[in-house]
């Protein structure tokens, strides 16, 4: 009887590992990067996508790149991507994580089963993989390149919870020459062909344990080549460390597939380091969250300045008006932040006296100074030219304050429906006449999108009251950010 209740026990045992899938991947960090409690976790997401302050996207989205660090210091980051993706259809959801454990030339690619969170299994996409690994020789299914990978699976939870239904498609790589990540590339692009439910998530930080000024400028120069999708200049420069991103070989990869899939420019949704977590400055690392709609430019892409390049822009502001009213004086510039170099923005500097408007001049479209050189010059315009008000005398000083507006380049439309009043402003044109209203002009009026538009044709741009509704009127729309040294002091 013993012998055969043994012999029962052995069968039992056997017919489960039989039946068990060997491929069914265990978490490696839960319980470390993120909690291991399956309603916690699904809070914590919650909480997160609620906080983060980004739209969700109209536009399909082809690839996001996304930090990976613990949930307590990139999750919010993280959820920007995810919330500006979570609307869209996906059913296949390709993984591209770095290496950090496991040193190879090569790309990995895990071939069928699932990875397991406290939130369940995601499922393989084992057709689309076995596609991606039959492709080239140096794409392969190595396990020991998952065997305690932090990087890739932590983007799993957010996956499951906004998108149950997808499988994925993970993928770790090494070291691979530049080369291997274009032909990887070139045959993920040849696999995803016409589909419109492929997502593809990058997950990277960015640089590792500088202080916090000299990582912010770093970081900058590398989501402004990631933007901009520059694939060798990014890989050339993480291998000289001038960048840096763990993630640099899956972002060249991605941004490579970009090119072959016509995408123009990703879009930067947020940033931050460590150091707004856990207060040391001087040893941070850096997180970021970017977009890459299809079609080319995002819609009204959102103007993004950190606290420290605000203040800086509202300095030169303050200083040049201040210096210029009182003895015709123009301060001169010393700024080495490449953001506050770029010509891509547009500017306006508001004055205010008691709270009423004194001045107010601008530049649309940026491209002809750099940034911090435009606010400058606006400074001296509004206090000085602009045709409905005298030029500011030195005793208004005290009782005037200064407002900047930084502008997106503008993007024509074809439907006043797109117009979120208090966030887009609004140019109208028609032949040699046209006007503009920022978009704070919304929130301090009070008024309809009608009486908006209204106003805006004939107050600014002098035309007929209902010229917004004539097809041969052109209208744009931007973005703005806007500040006062009392928005700076306030933060």
């Amino acid at each position: 009887m013993k012998i055969l209740t043994f012999t029962i026990i052995l069968l039992a045992m056997f017919f489960k590992l039989a039946h068990a899938n060997p491929q069914i991947k265990e978490p490696n960090v839960s319980g470390q990067f993120y909690t291991a409690d399956a309603k916690e976790l699904s809070k914590q997401i919650d909480f997160f996508l609620h906080q983060a302050q980004t739209d969700i996207s109209s536009k399909p989205i082809d690839i996001m790149i996304v930090p990976h660090a613990g949930y307590v210091y990139s999750g919010a980051v993280a959820a920007h991507g995810f919330k500006a993706v979570s609307k869209h259809k996906y059913n296949t959801i390709v993984i591209l994580a770095p290496s950090h454990f496991y040193g190879f030339n090569g790309v990995s690619i895990w071939e069928k089963g699932g990875f397991k969170t406290p939130l369940g299994v995601a499922h393989v996409d084992h057709d689309f993989a076995a596609q991606l690994i039959e492709s080239h020789s140096d794409f392969t299914f190595d396990p020991k390149a998952f065997e305690k990978e932090h990087s890739l699976e932590v983007e799993i939870p957010f996956i499951q919870k906004l998108f149950s239904h997808a499988k994925i498609v993970p993928v770790v790589f090494g070291q691979p020459s530049i080369e291997v990540l274009k032909e990887f590339a070139i045959q993920l692009n040849k696999i995803i062909a016409n589909r419109d439910d492929v997502l593809v998530v990058v997950s990277t930080d960015l640089s590792h344990y500088h202080d916090d000024a000299f990582a912010r400028k770093m970081d900058q120069r590398s989501m402004e080549a990631v933007k901009d999708i520059k694939p060798k200049v990014i890989f050339e420069e993480c291998q000289k460390r001038t960048m840096e991103m763990c993630g640099c070989t899956p972002v060249v990869a991605a941004l490579f597939l970009a090119q072959q899939r016509g995408i123009k420019e990703g879009e930067i949704l947020k940033y931050a380091n460590s150091g707004a977590i856990n207060a040391e400055m001087g040893r941070v690392v850096g997180y970021t969250s970017i977009i890459f709609p299809k079609e080319g430019r995002p819609s009204t892409k959102e103007v993004t300045l950190t606290m420290k390049q605000k203040k800086s822009l509202m300095d030169i502001a303050n200083q040049t008006f201040h210096s210029f009213v009182k003895g015709g004086e123009v301060p001169r510039i010393q700024e080495t932040d490449s953001r506050l170099l770029s010509k891509d923005e547009g500017a306006f500097v508001t004055i205010h006296k008691n709270g009423r408007l004194r001045g107010c001049m601008g530049n649309i479209i940026g491209g002809r100074v750099p940034l911090c050189y435009l606010v400058r010059e606006m400074a001296v315009t509004a206090a000085s030219r602009d045709p409905r008000f005298k030029p500011v005398s030195e005793d208004e000083l005290a009782i005037c304050d200064v407002e900047v507006s930084v502008l997106s380049k503008p993007r024509t439309i074809k439907d006043v429906n797109e117009i979120e009043l208090g966030k887009h402003g609004v140019i109208i044109s028609q032949g040699k006449r046209s006007g503009v209203f920022l978009p704070q002009v919304a929130d301090s009026t009070g008024w309809s999108k009608d009486e908006f538009l209204a106003e805006l044709c004939s107050q600014k741009a002098g035309l007929s009251r209902d010229c917004w509704k004539d097809p041969k009127t052109k209208i744009e729309i931007f973005s703005a950010q806007v500040f006062s040294e009392h928005d700076i002091t306030a933060e």
